[in-house]
């Protein structure tokens, strides 16, 4: 029986691999995969990913507080979920409670690092091997020999590979008042343009479209939205029109289920 391990981020990864090299000593006759360790070097990772995919039907998905919203983690998440009468997809949560989760990831069997959390996933996994399961006093009795070793080299990895610190992002309402303030004044200002040159104010007069591609550039470089919605209008943008595409673009950026369209190659995701 093949288990796939998905992981995403340094403390996912080691994580993942302690995981791997565990399951093997207690369950014999599985086999845990991982990028890490089965893709040869200048392979086409993303092929073989998908390829390896397709015929696994238990997957382990190591969650971290960085990771449990990026884009990678979902989609194989969902693959492994494909089918989901006979596929198995549990969550292992590194440093994570089940209630930090949100759906799809919400939806799956939650594993703690704990050892009652670890010896249910490993009854899982042993009665995915049919004619090959272990019989469970066995099972227990190799469980409780290599969990000792588990429960340090996990310490290890978690302890070796810190998560990185995220900027606190600013409250919603903030931002709010921020486009409140920004469009008032430059509502004022196009009065005054208005009035001063009325062939602006006129129907024929048609005005720039919002350039998405140049304010989604400045939104990721970090620009503020007041600045972001200053450059569209000087271009001559209707600042509703232009408001309304920095509202679009944030709540692109901000939907967490978007296809991953490029990966990285190799061992890091």
């Amino acid at each position: 029986m093949k288990v796939f391990i998905s992981w995403s981020g340094d403390r996912s990864r080691a994580v993942a691999e302690v995981l791997s090299d565990w399951i093997k000593c207690v369950l014999q006759a599985s086999e845990p995969w991982i990028s890490t360790r089965h893709i040869d070097r200048g392979s086409l990772w993303f092929t073989e990913i998908n390829e390896k995919l397709r015929d696994i039907s238990v997957g382990i998905v190591c969650l971290t507080q960085e990771n449990k919203e990026k884009p990678w983690i979902l989609f194989e998440s969902g693959a492994l979920a494909k089918g989901l009468s006979s596929n198995r997809v549990c969550t292992f949560l590194v440093d994570l409670q089940p209630h930090d989760l949100t759906d799809p990831l919400a939806q799956f069997n939650h594993t703690k690092p704990d050892k009652t959390g670890v010896w249910e996933l490993i009854r899982t996994l042993n009665s995915c091997l049919l004619e090959k399961t272990l019989d469970e006093r066995v099972l227990e009795k190799a469980f409780n020999v290599y969990w000792p070793i588990f429960e340090a080299d996990f310490k290890a990895a978690v302890s070796a590979n810190e998560p990185e610190k995220q900027a606190k992002p600013r409250p919603k309402e903030d931002v709010l008042m921020e486009i409140l303030s920004a469009t008032r004044d430059i509502s004022r200002r196009v009065g005054q343009l208005e009035t001063n040159n009325p062939s602006l104010a006129s129907p024929r007069f048609i005005k720039p479209r919002p350039n998405y591609p140049d304010m989604l550039k400045m939104i990721r470089a970090g620009d503020s939205v007041v600045d972001v919605l200053n450059t569209q209008v000087k271009r001559g943008v209707d600042p509703d029109f232009a408001i309304q595409a920095i509202n679009e673009i944030l709540e692109s950026l901000n939907d967490s289920r978007l296809n991953p369209t490029k990966g990285e190659q190799g061992d890091v995701k």
